[in-house]
C-alpha cells in the first residue's frame, strides 16, 4: 500500500464513501469545515492508502508536539467495499512506518467504549491496551 496526504481532488470520493452509513454513523458526517482542517493541519496528517492506483484506506494522524510523545491514529476508513478484506490492518502498518511524520516515541489509539469492532481491531493488531482513559478504551504500540 502507498501513502499519500489528502488532497482537495480526494473530496468528492471521500464524500461518497461516506453515504455509507454504517461508515458515516462511526466517522461522519465530514463536510468542508473538515476537508478545510485537514487539508491545512500543521499538527498532523490524512493520509490516504492507494492500491493499484485507487484509494482504499483514509486514516488520520495526530501528531505528539514532543519527541517523546506518542502520535494518535485519529480516524480510520476502509472503503465501504473492501470493508474486511485486511486492508484496514495494512493501513496502520504502513502509517506507522509512514517516513513524513516527525519523530515520536510510539503510538496511541482511542477507541469509543461502544465501538467494539475497533476495540477487537487494536486488539488483534496487538496493539496494548492500557485500559479507560476518559472513559475511553487507551490503546498503545
Amino acid at each position: 500500500m502507498q501513502l499519500r496526504k489528502i488532497t482537495p481532488l480526494d473530496w468528492p470520493w471521500i464524500q461518497r464513501w461516506f453515504d455509507d452509513e454504517r461508515l458515516n454513523r462511526a466517522l461522519g458526517p465530514l463536510d468542508d469545515a473538515w476537508l478545510d482542517h485537514v487539508l491545512h493541519a500543521t499538527d498532523g496528517v490524512q493520509l490516504v492508502g492507494v492500491e493499484d492506483n485507487a484509494p482504499v484506506v483514509l486514516i488520520g494522524c495526530a501528531w505528539s508536539p514532543e519527541a517523546s510523545g506518542l502520535h494518535g491514529i485519529t480516524d480510520i476508513a476502509v472503503s465501504p467495499v473492501a470493508r474486511g478484506t485486511g486492508l484496514g490492518r495494512g493501513a496502520v502498518a504502513a502509517v506507522v512506518r509512514w517516513d513524513g511524520h516527525p519523530p515520536a516515541a510510539g503510538w496511541v489509539a482511542f477507541v469509543d467504549r461502544e465501538n467494539e469492532a475497533a476495540h477487537a481491531f487494536f486488539t488483534a493488531l496487538a496493539w496494548t491496551y492500557r485500559g479507560l482513559d476518559d472513559e475511553i478504551h487507551r490503546f498503545e504500540l
